[in-house]
């Protein structure tokens, strides 16, 4: 793998603390292996979404991920690609990946970004 297809693009909401504070966590975690993350704010950025395919709202309510040959990787997807950099992070990666796991953690997940959002007042309608 060249170095240009180990990079990633984080498309996350900076707008929403909780989530600047999990991306600052990763980075921590990640160490140096954090060097090929790209940390995109979503903010304001409705065109370059669109541009890559990625609907804004969608962006919004889960995390996206742009791997180093273009493809998008969306929700629980999205976490296990980021958690599967770092070592400390990929029991939990195989984890969530889990059938029996899996949707549950997805229903949960979708809950709690709703939840987030109408509390914020940003839950698109």
């Amino acid at each position: 793998m060249t170095a240009s297809e180990d990079r990633l693009r984080v498309f996350y909401d900076g707008a929403c603390p909780s989530c600047v504070r999990d991306r600052k966590f990763y980075e921590r975690l990640a160490g140096r292996t954090g060097d090929a993350v790209e940390w995109v704010d979503i903010t304001g950025r409705d065109e370059e979404l669109k541009q890559l395919g990625i609907d804004p709202v969608a962006a919004l309510q889960e995390l996206h991920v742009e791997d180093g040959r273009g493809n998008i990787h969306r929700e629980l997807d999205a976490y296990i690609l980021l958690m599967l950099r770092v070592w400390l992070l990929k029991p939990l990666a195989w984890l969530i990946g889990l059938p029996v796991i899996r949707p549950a953690l997805a229903k949960l997940y979708h809950r709690w970004v709703g939840e987030r959002l109408e509390r914020t007042g940003r839950l698109p309608k």
